[in-house]
């Protein structure tokens, strides 16, 4: 059966993509992939793309009892993701960060919750636990707290302003029909392209949290992330970029820069050990600079 065929004897719902892109971190991605087998819902399309072809671990990828696409993509997390959106046939993508541990019924929910509403476009979960804001969590650390889960209310969908881009589901037809990408100008991780690419999606219908997607990001500190300096370029040249294109309120951009340019100000004096706050504030002080002499590019951490 071809893959056409398959996609198409879906008549009673809508068909659903996995796309994980990744950089530097095969351990975590096979053991998150074989964490995929306990989908009660199983995805019709699973996408991978890695920045590089040693990102991924073939072998240990067996143990997903499904079919799994590795994509080639060039560096750099916008053109992965366009990369796997074009090779999508699937009424719906999932974008899943490599270090996502997503609930059992995780694409069981986003099915129903697709369909129940047609007007939403972007849907982003809760996270129950975020080893991004601090040093990370372990796989089974992770795993621990997701069973612990228990989801008290009945579920709620609340619109906020964009998805996040560890866990964020994306109704496809209105991204083909208006030839919409993540922003290839936003190099390396893309910092904030997970606004960028929802807020195109805004005049098209709703951005939602829904409670009832449920997952455990790791924010595994290993290689895959920018550095210290280049991200605290992004952390300014990006929001200016996107506010430029309309994309990002100016109070945001404000917020924003403030926050984090104050927060690792004070923080560079005794960095925690997995930030490299003294580069960031480099880098942010960079980013001031050439805004000052309106030479702020996104791309210009591409030279650093």
């Amino acid at each position: 059966m071809s893959k056409d065929q398959d996609m198409n004897m879906r008549k009673d719902g809508l068909t659903i993509a996995v796309a994980i892109a990744t950089a530097g971190r095969r351990d975590i991605l096979t053991q998150t992939i074989v964490f995929l087998n306990d989908q009660e819902r199983k995805p019709d399309e699973f996408f991978i793309c890695p920045s590089r072809p040693e990102d991924v671990d073939a072998e240990g990828l067996s143990a997903y009892r499904g079919a799994i696409e590795i994509l080639p993509g060039p560096v750099g997390l916008p053109h992965q993701r366009n990369v796997m959106v074009a090779a999508s046939r699937a009424d719906i993508i999932v974008f899943f960060d490599d270090d996502f541990l997503p609930a059992a019924n995780y694409l069981a929910e986003v099915e129903k919750l697709f369909m129940d509403n047609p007007d939403i476009m972007v849907a982003t979960g809760h996270v129950i636990a975020d080893g991004a804001r601090g040093p990370g969590l372990e796989f089974e650390e992770g795993r621990k707290l997701l069973e612990a889960d228990v989801l008290r209310q009945p579920p709620s969908i609340s619109p906020t302003f964009n998805g996040y881009g560890c866990n964020m589901a994306i109704r496809l037809a209105p991204v083909r029909a208006h030839g919409l990408r993540f922003d290839e100008n936003l190099p390396f991780y893309a910092w904030l392209e997970d606004v960028d690419f929802s807020r195109q999606l805004v005049a098209y219908g709703r951005i939602v949290r829904a409670d009832q997607l449920r997952g455990v990001h790791l924010g595994t500190k290993k290689a895959g992330r920018s550095p210290g300096k280049r991200l605290g370029y992004s952390q300014i040249a990006n929001r200016i970029y996107i506010h430029r294109k309309g994309n990002m309120p100016l109070y945001q951009v404000w917020e924003g820069t403030v926050s984090n340019l104050l927060s690792n100000l004070v923080r560079s004096i005794t960095p925690e050990p997995w930030v490299d706050r003294r580069g960031r504030l480099q880098g942010n002080l960079l980013a001031i600079r050439d805004l000052l002499t309106g030479r702020i590019d996104p791309r210009n951490i591409l030279d650093m």
